[in-house]
């Protein structure tokens, strides 16, 4: 199967700081287990976060984001996708997703993202459950 996964905005920060399973997320886009896609938007929102919830530095976000841009792709969206109402920033999630054909929506917004379990055939999922999908799908060295 081909694993195309947008990483909403909070897992990008989770995994960019510990080593939980936000981090194992990224690391199979890392590896090029799936591909990873994000966009403009997530990636000033991540920067945000970085600096106000983390304390990092200009230049640790800077680092950060190059990071994440060297192993995920960027898509432009136009951001006029209009879907969640009680929170507007998650639309450009949804709308990366769309845009980029992925298959899965990677988020731990359990408010207003998880509740929806789909949007255009786009699984929404958590880090635990995309981590479960893609491991219980790779091929075992026994099968070789």
């Amino acid at each position: 199967m081909r694993w195309v996964a947008v990483f909403d905005t909070n897992v990008l920060l989770s995994g960019s700081a510990w080593r939980g399973n936000p981090y194992r997320c990224l690391e199979l886009a890392r590896s090029g287990i799936v591909e990873g896609l994000t966009c403009p938007g997530l990636l000033d929102e991540l920067a945000e976060n970085l600096k106000a919830k983390l304390g990092f530095s200009p230049a640790q976000v800077a680092d950060t984001v190059a990071d994440l841009l060297g192993f995920l792709q960027l898509v432009t969206i136009a951001n006029t996708l209009k879907v969640v109402a009680a929170d507007p920033d998650d639309d450009k999630v949804l709308e990366c997703a769309v845009v980029g054909w992925a298959t899965h929506v990677v988020t731990g917004d359990r408010r207003h993202l998880l509740p929806l379990g789909n949007y255009q055939g786009i699984a929404i999922v958590t880090p635990a459950e995309f981590l479960a999908l893609v491991t219980a799908h790779q091929p075992r060295d026994s099968d070789s």
